[in-house]
């Protein structure tokens, strides 16, 4: 059974930082992308990062490029987003999610993933 789990969410002020974990089970992970996600109150979900099968390159929103940094422990099954000089625009519940295609690459469309973890709240404020 394919399971995604998410920790490391929490209260942070302006500046800081925080890893997230997507504990990944029931899967083999380097065989999938694997894109984190956020939503905000009011907005829709959009694509944060996303690191590709394989070879496991990195993808990152304009918006956190420079300050987010997405990894892979495939002994661990477990991908990681890196958040820096976090800001309170970051606010948000972030999502992992697995791309349905085996070996598929990154792509920022929601439908392209068929598994999420039920999510972490990042919340940026003073």
């Amino acid at each position: 059974q394919v399971q995604l789990v998410e920790s490391g969410g929490g209260l942070v002020q302006p500046g800081g930082s925080l890893r997230l974990s997507c504990a990944a089970s029931g899967f083999t992970l380097d065989y999938y992308a694997i894109g984190w996600f956020r939503q905000a109150p009011g907005k829709e979900r959009e694509g944060v990062s996303c690191i590709s099968s394989s070879d496991g390159r990195p993808y990152y929103a304009d918006s956190v490029k420079g300050r987010f940094t997405i990894s892979r422990d495939n002994a661990k099954n477990t991908v990681y987003l890196q958040m820096n000089s976090l800001k309170p625009e970051d606010t948000a519940v972030y999502y992992c999610a697995r791309r349905s295609r085996l070996f598929g690459v990154c792509v920022s469309r929601n439908d392209q993933y068929d598994h999420w973890g039920q999510g972490t709240q990042v919340t940026v404020s003073s």
